[in-house]
């Protein structure tokens, strides 16, 4: 392939969009269907429910646009990195399951790290290029 091709900036807008994609749709479906989104927290034992499920989707779009357009990219991947994390322990506790759940579970745990690991290093490198959060 072409390298030209393959500096340009916008694959890299491509590559950021689809590592975002599925916050930006869990946050949208959270938003236009706010009763599933505190059903999801209930369902994981978290409360109070509302504010959590709010506070998720402003998380998920709010970080994900900052990915996208670059001002403060070093944060909003921090925090999906980070929210990621938090939430695999919660959502994919493989350890506490048997049989077909189990392996599922252990299978989406460890995705669910290499996506933190693609946050956490969309975040330092953009703390290497000396980010100022504007652009």
């Amino acid at each position: 392939m072409n390298r030209l091709f393959l500096t340009a900036p916008w694959v890299r807008w491509v590559c950021l969009l689809l590592l975002c994609a599925a916050y930006l749709q869990g946050g949208i479906n959270k938003l236009t269907d706010f009763g599933s989104a505190i059903g999801e927290m209930q369902h994981f034992g978290l409360s109070p429910a509302g504010p959590l499920a709010a506070l998720v989707i402003a998380l998920e779009l709010g970080a994900s646009v900052a990915i996208l357009t670059g001002y403060y990219r070093w944060l909003g991947a921090g925090f999906l990195g980070v929210f990621t994390l938090m939430a695999t322990f919660v959502a994919n506790r493989f350890w506490d399951m048997g049989g077909q759940e189990r392996f599922m579970a252990a299978n989406s745990f460890f995705e669910h790290l290499g996506l933190t690991g693609a946050f956490l290093l969309v975040a330092w490198l953009d703390l290497q290029k000396g980010s100022n959060g504007t652009r």
